[in-house]
C-alpha cells in the first residue's frame, strides 16, 4: 500500500464512522489537559468528518470541564481504534468551540432528535446527584439548548497505524490549517 491509499482509507473509515452509529470509531477518546496540567480523556461521538477540510465535528455540554479546558488551550488529541479493521488513528490539531446563540451550534441542534437534546437538561457533567437515574423532571429537551456546544477539530496531524498479521504499517501526515497535506512519511511500527 502506498501513503495515498493508506491516508484515504484512514478518512474514508473516520467518514463512515461518522454516520454510522455502530461503528466503533464512531467513539473516540478526546485529550485535553486541565488546569492542573494533567492529561484528561474521555469518549466522544463524532458527528460529522469533512475528509476536503481535515475537520472532525463532536457535540458536547458548554458546562462541561472538557469545554473550559478547550477554552484555556485549543489542541487537543483525538484516538480511536476500529477492531475490525484493525486500525488506530490519532489525530491532533486545534479546536474551535461553538456555544449556544452561534449559527454552528443552533444548526446542529435543529438536527438532534429529541432523545439526544435531552441529554443537555439535566445538571452539569460531573457533578454530583442523589441517585443513578436521577432526571431533570418534566424540563423540556428545548431547555437544555442554552447548553449545547458543538466542538469543530481542525486536524494537523494525523497519526494512523494499521495492524497487520506479519507486517504492521505506521505513517503520520501532516496537514496545514487549511487541511492541505504538507507532508507524509512512513514510520516505524
Amino acid at each position: 500500500m502506498d501513503l495515498k491509499t493508506f491516508e484515504a482509507a484512514a478518512w474514508t473509515a473516520l467518514e463512515e464512522a461518522a454516520t454510522d452509529p455502530q461503528s466503533d470509531l464512531r467513539y473516540l477518546a478526546l485529550c485535553t489537559v486541565d488546569g492542573a496540567q494533567r492529561p484528561q480523556a474521555r469518549t466522544v461521538v463524532l458527528r460529522r468528518c469533512e475528509d476536503a477540510g481535515r475537520m472532525l465535528t463532536f457535540h458536547t455540554d458548554v458546562r462541561s470541564p472538557k469545554w473550559q479546558e478547550m477554552a484555556v488551550n485549543p489542541q487537543v488529541t483525538v484516538l480511536g481504534y476500529d477492531p475490525q479493521r484493525r486500525l488506530q488513528l490519532r489525530l491532533a490539531g486545534r479546536v474551535k468551540c461553538y456555544a449556544a446563540g452561534s449559527d454552528i451550534a443552533w444548526a446542529a441542534w435543529r438536527e438532534l432528535p429529541q432523545h439526544t437534546r435531552q441529554t443537555y437538561v439535566g445538571g452539569p457533567p460531573g457533578e454530583a446527584r442523589a441517585t443513578a437515574n436521577e432526571t431533570a423532571g418534566a424540563a423540556s429537551a428545548e431547555a437544555g439548548e442554552s447548553r449545547f456546544g458543538v466542538v469543530i477539530l481542525q486536524v494537523t496531524v494525523l497519526d494512523a497505524y494499521q495492524l497487520q498479521r506479519g507486517e504492521n504499517e505506521r505513517a503520520l501526515f501532516r496537514y496545514s490549517v487549511n487541511g492541505g497535506l504538507q507532508g507524509s512519511e512512513w514510520l516505524n511500527p
